[in-house]
Order: C-alpha cells, then sequence, then structure tokens
C-alpha cells in the first residue's frame, strides 16, 4: 500500500552532468536557473567531474555521489517511508541505491524524474515515472553525459548542440508534438515513461525498469474493483493536495467531475472548479460544468475564451514550450489556469488519464470494429466479403459495396498504423507537402516505427490494452502532460493527476479488457462504478474536452488570419514544407475543411512562432533539412 504524502505545491526541476572534461561552477548555475522555481539558495552539488541542481532542494551527497528527486517518492517499505520522513528522499534513494543497484527503482511510485551521479563523472543514473509525468532531457556529449528537467537549461551547458534535428522536425508534423526518446536539437534525447538511463565510464544504456503486465479477458470481481476504484480515487486525491491553496479543472467530462467531485468530499475547504468555455456552437460543454458544480457544491469559476484571448496568447504559448508544441487546447488550459492563479490557486488537480487507463476514447471502439474482420475464417473473408467488394464491376458506385470496400481497406492495414489512416501525412503524397531537401533528410516511417515499438512492449493479449498503452506514452507523456505541465507552469501553478496516481493505474491494469469496453461501450466498468456518484447526464454524455475553435475562427476573425497566414507564409523559407502545400492548406481550411485543415494551420503556425522565438536563423533550419 502507498503512503499519503501531500506533495509539495511547486513545480521543480533537476539538472547536472557527469563529464570527464567538467565545465565550471557558472555553468551549473546558469543551467539551475532555468528550472522551474530555482531561487538563489537553492543547493547545487559539484565534484571533480559530477554536477547536481534541484530547485526542489531535494539533494543528498555523501563521499562518493550526490542524488535529486524533484517531487515526493511514494516508499513501498514502510522501513524507508519512516527513515524519507526523517532523512528526506534524496538521502534515501542514495542509501538504497549504495545496496540496490538499478533496482532500487522497483522501491517506490510517483510522479518523479530523479539523477543520481557519481562525484567523479564516472558514472551517472537518471529516470522518470512510470506514465512520464515528469521530464528528463540529456545529451551524450564529447565531454560527456548532461540533463536537465528542460531543454533550455540543457543548452546552457557548452558542449550541447543547437543543431535542429530534421527527424524530429517531420515527427512533430506528423504528431504534432516532438515524440520521445527524439528531442528537437540534433544531441538531444528524451526518457520514456518508465525508462531509465545508466551511464558509466562514457557509455549509456536505456531500458524499462516497467511494464505493465495487463490481465486476460479471465472472470473478474466488477464489485471488488469497484469497491478498489472509490478507494483508490480518494487515496489519489488526498495525496495530490496541499494543505491549502488547491482547486480543480473542471470541463464537464467524466474524468474532470470525479475528481471534483472527490476533492469535495476529501477537503470541502478546496473543493473549487475552474472552467473554460466558448461562444461557438458544438465546442460549449459550460452546461455539464454547471451540472457537476451543482451536485458536489462546488465553488465553481468560469471564464470564455475569446478570439481576442487567441491572439494576445499565441505567441506566449508557443514561446512557453523547451520544444515546439502543437496541440491548440493548450491555449484554453492556459487561461483556465490563469483563472485559478487570480482566485488564489497554487495546484490545481487534473482528470487527465482516465481515458487512457479506462478506455475512454471513441478510437478504441472504431478499432475494434476493425479488428473483428480479422477474427472472421479466412475463407468468408477471402471467398465471399473480398470478391464482393472489389470484384464487382462498377462496385465503386454502389454505397454498400463501397463502403464495405473501405471497411476492408481498413481493416487489412494492421494496428498501430491503423490509427494514423486519417493523418494528413498518410492522405497526401509526401512530395507534396515536402521540400525534397528535407524529406531526403528523413525517415518516413521513423513515427510509425516508433508507435510499433511502444504497441509491441506491453504484455496484453488483447488490442485494446496494447492501445491504451501505446497512448499512455503518445497521448498522456507527449501530449497532455506536457501541455498542461507548460501551461500551468506559464500561469504559476502547480498540477497534480490523480487520475494517474499508480495506485489507479495498477488497478486498471487488472480490469480485464472485455470488462472496461463491452460491447464497444467506452469506460463500461469505469461508467458503472461511478453511476451512482456521478450526476447522470455526465454518465451519458459523449466525450469533449478542452477543443479549442481555432479552425472555425480563423473563417471569421481578421486578426487570427494575419497571424497565422503571416507565420505559413514565412515558414516556407525554412525549407521543410512547399509553399505551394501552405497555400492550398489555406484554400482547403477557407472552403469547407475547417477544422481538419485547422488543426495542421496551428500545428504549423506554432512551429513558426517557436522558430522565431529562439531565433533560429532561416540558414539553419535550411541546412539542417538538407543533412542526412
Amino acid at each position: 500500500m502507498l503512503t499519503d504524502i501531500r506533495e509539495s505545491a511547486s513545480t521543480s526541476g533537476i539538472c547536472g552532468w557527469a563529464c570527464t572534461d567538467a565545465p565550471q561552477e557558472p555553468v551549473l548555475r546558469s543551467m539551475a536557473h532555468l528550472l522551474p522555481n530555482f531561487s538563489a539558495g537553492a543547493p547545487l552539488a559539484r565534484g571533480s567531474g559530477g554536477a547536481l541542481a534541484c530547485s526542489a532542494r531535494a539533494i543528498a551527497r555523501d563521499s562518493h555521489w550526490f542524488a535529486a528527486v524533484d517531487a515526493p517518492l511514494h516508499w513501498i517499505d514502510d522501513g524507508l517511508v519512516r527513515r524519507a520522513a526523517a532523512e528526506g528522499d534524496a538521502a534515501v534513494l542514495l542509501h538504497v541505491f549504495r545496496d540496490r543497484g538499478v533496482d532500487t527503482l522497483q522501491a517506490f511510485r510517483g510522479h518523479y524524474a530523479l539523477a543520481l551521479v557519481r562525484a567523479d563523472g564516472a558514472e551517472a543514473l537518471l529516470a522518470v515515472d512510470r506514465i512520464g509525468v515528469r521530464p528528463m532531457s540529456y545529451a551524450l556529449t564529447s565531454r560527456g553525459l548532461v540533463f536537465a528537467s528542460n531543454v533550455n537549461a540543457l543548452r546552457q551547458h557548452p558542449a550541447t548542440s543547437s543543431a535542429l534535428n530534421p527527424q524530429a522536425i517531420y515527427d512533430y508534423l506528423y504528431f504534432n508534438v516532438v515524440p520521445s526518446p527524439l528531442g528537437v536539437y540534433a544531441d538531444q534525447r528524451k526518457l520514456e515513461p518508465a525508462q531509465y538511463l545508466h551511464y558509466r565510464n562514457g557509455r549509456a544504456t536505456t531500458a524499462y525498469y516497467w511494464v505493465p503486465r495487463f490481465a486476460d479477458d479471465a472472470p473478474a470481481d466488477a464489485a471488488a474493483l469497484t469497491s478498489e476504484l472509490h478507494r483508490g480515487l480518494r487515496a489519489a486525491v488526498r495525496r495530490g493536495l496541499p494543505q491549502t491553496g488547491a482547486g480543480a479543472f473542471l470541463s464537464g467530462g467524466l474524468d474532470s467531475s470525479t475528481v471534483c467531485g472527490v476533492l469535495a468530499e476529501v477537503d470541502r475547504s478546496q473543493a473549487r472548479s475552474f472552467s473554460i468555455g466558448f461562444d461557438v456552437p458544438g465546442y460549449d460543454e459550460i452546461g455539464y460544468v454547471r451540472i457537476a458544480a451543482r451536485r458536489f457544491g462546488l465553488d465553481a469559476h468560469e471564464y470564455y475564451v475569446t478570439p481576442r484571448d487567441v491572439a494576445d496568447a499565441v505567441a506566449l504559448v508557443a514561446r512557453e514550450y523547451d520544444e515546439p508544441f502543437g496541440n491548440s487546447s493548450a491555449l484554453a488550459v492556459y487561461h483556465c489556469a490563469r483563472l485559478a492563479k487570480r482566485h488564489g490557486v497554487n495546484v490545481l488537480l487534473a482528470g487527465d488519464g482516465g481515458d487512457e487507463i479506462f478506455a475512454g476514447n471513441e478510437r478504441y471502439a472504431k478499432q475494434q470494429i476493425f479488428e473483428l474482420y480479422g477474427r472472421l475464417p479466412r475463407a468468408v473473408r477471402r471467398l465471399l466479403l473480398e470478391p464482393l467488394a472489389f470484384g464487382v464491376p462498377g462496385g465503386g458506385r454502389i454505397a454498400p459495396l463501397r463502403k464495405l470496400r473501405r471497411y476492408i481497406e481498413q481493416a487489412r492495414v494492421p494496428l498501430p498504423q491503423r490509427l494514423e489512416t486519417y493523418n494528413l501525412l498518410h492522405m497526401l503524397p509526401l512530395g507534396d507537402i515536402f521540400e525534397p531537401e528535407f524529406l531526403h533528410a528523413v525517415d518516413p516511417q521513423h513515427p510509425i516505427e516508433l508507435m510499433r515499438a511502444s504497441y509491441e512492449r506491453c504484455d496484453a493479449h488483447d488490442a485494446l490494452d496494447r492501445m491504451l498503452y501505446l497512448d499512455w506514452k503518445f497521448t498522456l507523456a507527449d501530449n497532455d502532460l506536457r501541455k498542461v505541465n507548460h501551461m500551468c507552469a506559464a500561469a504559476g501553478v502547480a498540477v497534480r493527476y490523480p487520475m494517474l496516481d499508480d495506485e489507479l493505474v495498477e488497478l486498471s491494469i487488472r480490469i480485464p479488457p472485455r470488462l472496461k469496453m463491452r460491447r464497444f461501450e467506452l469506460r463500461h466498468f469505469y461508467k458503472r462504478a461511478l453511476r451512482d456518484f456521478l450526476p447522470p447526464e455526465i454518465i451519458a454524455k459523449p466525450k469533449h474536452g478542452f477543443g479549442l475553435p481555432f479552425g472555425e475562427w480563423l473563417r471569421t476573425v481578421p486578426e487570427l488570419k494575419d497571424i497565422a497566414y503571416a507565420a505559413l507564409r514565412a515558414h516556407t523559407s525554412r525549407g521543410y514544407l512547399r509553399s505551394t502545400f501552405v497555400e492550398e492548406m489555406i484554400r482547403a481550411h477557407r472552403a469547407d475543411h475547417a477544422g481538419f485543415y485547422g488543426s495542421m494551420i496551428w500545428t504549423v503556425m506554432m512551429l513558426e512562432l517557436w522558430l522565431q522565438s529562439r531565433a533560429v536563423p532561416r540558414t539553419q533550419t535550411s541546412a539542417a533539412a538538407g543533412e542526412r
């Protein structure tokens, strides 16, 4: 059982190096000053070749090693819990590491990043939590290993490179984020969820200290799992709460409503909710927000985001990320966190993660429909359905046969590739999108290879659980958590994720896939477990979220057009995208594809604004595009 530990209200970070030719202390200070909430009095540890700084003041040292942790560790052993309470997590980490080495990572849970460094720089260990809530970037340089919680701090070390990685730019345009383990700079890498790096005598190895083993579809005690879920939710919310100054995001969906409801039970004095609305049909969910607020007696606060807000904040949002980031809902999160900060909130509880551990995304049901085709007898597929779909003359003009043909064509694409069927980079010839030199410098199959590696890594019998595990990396660690972490930090608010508490994640692994989603009903188990707790309207509502109506506003708001189109046209000189593709994207958006092309326009716009915020010369991006 994990012990309840109330986490610090502040966001923190780690940086340092293990180098044979180590720079002086001013370099470490310049790195450390770019960590979140670093203060001049925070401790530094520096030896002949190793160095470490942590803005959480959680550093321990002995004659040979330094250790730092950027968030509380939830120790499993009761004796270590007591020792950590007396000496601090970093001291206990150092103590356990002397005895167990890398196996120390099995001794605790939590949302953390950590680093252990030998004072002489000969060895180091880096690790991040199971879900990747806390980040860690690193670079292997000619001098040794350099690492930091954010890329801005990493680049203060003189041995790191400022050259951009063309593959990272391609993968960004594919995913709207730069996915781990890539970094936007040529020598930079990022740890993936549940991954560690062990550096020793100039050589680095990475491995996963935890890979989930999902339950099969054997019968399960739904009542016992339901009781465990309710206990786990309360414990998770308690673990994320400071003594005062808390609140919660509320979108009106299952997870944010659950977190707010449990918060009201656990600590009514901090039961404050913060919500964003849009005065655009199909995007506004304030009605559901108010249902949840009434049900749980929340001190509710709302703010309607306007096109003016987008125009004012878009450049700020771009530069707040240490790598290009193209999820437009970041702007809504930023305004919601600012609203909370104005009301005295220092820590926000977020509902992120419930869909990815309890099967709530629509694509899970859709892909299961395609999976049915592969379960049909081979003779039925080859001798009946496929000849009917593809062999009837003029079948493409017959609606039922046309639909059958499209279904079979998609069903033939294996998972996880099938999830990206509607990605723009699969729908058009790449030669029509990218400049030839850039296309030559990258591997277009790399994004799919990353997905396949994650999809096949987990121990699961069912495609549903493999998709969930895939989303833990690509939807959560690479995208949603990065989105919320950065925007909350920009607003001066820390964030906690109760739905991703280790106890709840481990519970979700034990729930059989057919209980998570029954007959294509998303979140079957979760909805039934919470049906007496959540309002029925919220149980029944379709999934939505903090989606920004940027594509709609771009059609009608001149100021947004000016910002977006100027960024897109400036971007064509970078050597990545063809100018003909950019103009066609603008034309298609104006015609009848506002949402689809609006998303890609936002992605390219944010890349260009991020490059401008870093003053990256166009000659540098053009040169990088030609390298491989």
